[in-house]
């Protein structure tokens, strides 16, 4: 049988980093790595397990036998064990057989640096590189500049399990999902795609929101280089890819992160800490050097050898509040009495300093639901460094405000005007995602009140509204086509609606809207800036109307919208305009083609020198029911 030999990847320096919590690239050290050794190949093993008695690596290569391939633990206080185990190939399963210092007890772990993990139920960490040949030099190269905060930035967001099935409801792979995905996306106009988590999770309904295999695309869908080539097909057409990150909380599967070499290595072992309640799982320890390394190491990875465009990052509420979800006496306040996580925000401070400092071109986006300050603001001013934060107020009160019936709608003006209270606060994106469509909320379009056709035609009210107001957009897989169901992980998108007319308008309103966004510099150019909004009438509560022009860089590319947000034809309304010229329709969701009624002000419609509004000129309009209707001043 072929012992271990001794081996290190690891210098002084790296030591000194990782200890330090400075380490970014640990997946390069840490892990299963085929390399060779005095002319013989086989495997290098490096894991941190600092309590352990014994480590050892078991494996097909082994039988399973725990004495055959016993690691070394260094000697430099790291808790790192490590060691070259000859002739082992690409594809052996392995895990390791920990013995606890404390309490003797042997746990069998999946590595927590596994590139590839095999398909759930079974847990076993697989010996894997990540070799690829990429062909998206053209968008790595000019990521930069596309993936800019003053750019277009239309996010779709899909489960790759349930956006399409193949036959017998089976899972369909990377490499079959690939090229639909593509021509989908492409064909919609959306900007970038955004995959709930892709990282390996044993359980189908946590979504993938509970990591068991932080450095490995899941392989339910097939090998890491499938999903390789699923984003570089991605890039090559053109479209962003961000990747939903988990580093709020994790399961106790027994072969997972948790009590992993016999002690709370990974989670705070205060459980008011390192215990999430909602999720009955465990919170990473943010105050731990090698942790931190860890999680920062992790973002770096998807990053550098999945080439993602962006890091949308999971319940950041639940990580910056001692007292998330916790009731008096759960939990403990921070030094300063306050309620604030003092160890998770220099936490966030640091990974988006490393991200931004080491990648050009790509974004983090905050899940962030409450008031706390400066998200998506710089750490130089005191910040926490996000590119982006979700406008969860936002996405709350519009589908409140549009789930009433239009004859309230007066009495709740508020909730549309309100959010322009706060709108530049931060950096804000629009968010209709996945959890606004389950658990008995209905899917976006069933929130709507009225017929058929009043559904329909709110429903297009709904997504030119969002698309006309300041903030990036994000819009989760379904919505785009009206999907009347509820979103069920365990099947396929019902793609059956499109072949009704209805549906097909709802897909056809988002491809316009996608491509006004991407080719009006008014919605994008100054979308995080109060220089790029301005209320032409926010009072008209009555008629339930609201006008606003939106700016860009050059002001004669300025837009007016006006949105009428009853199924009440408005003629003759009058809304006042700052300069002379003509107003252009160039979108009117109530157009024939979307399933409207075909309402419109045709032709160039002149603006007059009357005064209204405050404003010296001002123009006549007919106003369709429930629309949205987009100018150009000429």
């Amino acid at each position: 049988m072929n012992k271990v030999i001794s081996h290190s990847l690891f210098t002084d320096f790296d030591i000194n980093l990782f200890k330090a919590g400075k380490h970014y690239k640990l997946y390069e050290k840490l892990g299963a790595h085929l390399i060779e050794v005095n002319g013989v190949k086989g495997v290098y093993f490096a894991v941190w397990a600092p309590t352990a008695a014994s480590v050892c690596v078991i494996g097909d290569f082994n039988y399973w036998i725990a004495e055959e391939h016993q690691l070394e633990v260094r000697w430099d206080s790291s808790g790192i064990w490590e060691g070259f185990i000859p002739y082992i190939e690409k594809g052996a399963l392995y895990k390791y057989k920990i013995q606890s210092n404390a309490d003797g007890i042997t746990t069998e772990k999946a590595d927590p640096f596994s590139l590839y993990c095999e398909k759930p139920p079974h847990t076993a960490s697989i010996v894997w590189n990540l070799d690829y040949d990429w062909k998206d030099e053209k968008w790595m190269n000019s990521r930069k500049e596309t993936n800019h905060l003053n750019k277009p930035y239309s996010v779709y967001e899909v489960h790759l399990g349930s956006w399409k099935r193949g036959d017998q409801n089976r899972f369909l792979t990377y490499l079959e999902l690939a090229d639909d995905l593509v021509k989908y996306v492409k064909e919609t106009g959306f900007t970038h795609v955004e995959f709930m988590p892709i990282m390996e999770y044993p359980y189908d309904p946590s979504w993938g929101y509970q990591l068991t295999g932080y450095f490995a695309p899941t392989s339910r869908f097939g090998k890491p280089q499938d999903f390789m080539l699923m984003i570089d097909k991605l890039h090559q057409a053109g479209i962003g890819v961000i990747l939903d990150w988990v580093p709020s909380h994790f399961p106790d599967d027994a072969h997972g992160l948790g009590f992993f070499d016999g002690s709370h290595l990974y989670e705070h072992p205060d459980r008011r800490k390192g215990y999430h309640p909602d999720w009955k799982s465990l919170v990473f320890n943010y105050g731990r050097n090698e942790v931190r390394a860890f999680l920062i190491s992790n973002a770096v990875f998807w990053l550098q050898n999945y080439h993602a465009d962006g890091l949308r990052v999971d319940a950041v509420a639940s990580m910056l509040y001692l007292d998330y979800s916790r009731k008096e006496g759960e939990w403990e306040p921070n030094i300063y009495g306050g309620r604030e996580n003092l160890d998770t925000i220099t936490f966030l401070k640091e990974f988006n300093e490393v991200i931004y400092a080491n990648f050009d071109g790509v974004q983090t986006i905050a899940e962030e639901s409450t008031s706390f300050p400066m998200v998506s603001r710089p750490t130089f001013t005191g910040g926490l460094g996000f590119g982006m934060k979700w406008m969860m107020g936002w996405m709350h009160d519009t589908l409140k405000y549009f789930q009433k019936e239009t004859v309230y709608r007066k009495y709740h003006h508020n909730e549309l005007t309100f959010s322009m209270t706060y709108a530049f606060t931060e950096n804000f994106m629009l968010p209709f995602s996945h959890d606004e469509v389950v658990y008995g909320k209905k899917s976006i379009a069933d929130k709507m009140p009225g017929d058929e056709w009043q559904k329909f035609a709110n429903l297009r009210l709904l997504y030119g509204y969002m698309f006309t107001h300041p903030g990036t957009k994000l819009l989760f897989m379904g919505s785009e086509f009206g999907q009347i169901g509820e979103w069920n992980f365990e099947q396929s998108l019902d793609w059956h609606l499109l072949q009704y007319d209805y549906h097909l308008g709802i897909k056809k309103v988002i491809t316009d809207l996608n491509q006004l966004y991407k080719s009006q510099p008014a919605l994008y150019e100054k979308q995080f800036s109060s220089e790029g909004f301005e209320w032409i009438n926010y009072s008209d509560e009555q008629n339930a109307v609201l006008a606003y022009i939106r700016k860009g860089n050059n002001s004669n590319e300025n837009l007016v919208i006006i949105c009428n947000f009853t199924q009440v034809v408005r003629e003759n309304y009058r809304i006042g305009i700052p300069y002379k010229g003509k107003l252009v329709e160039i979108f009117n969701s109530d157009a024939k083609v979307y399933g409207g009624s075909g309402i419109s002000n045709s032709g160039k419609l002149e603006i007059e020198s009357t005064p209204y509004h405050g404003r010296n000129f001002s123009a006549s309009l007919i106003l369709p029911p429930l629309s949205v209707i987009v100018y150009s001043i000429y």
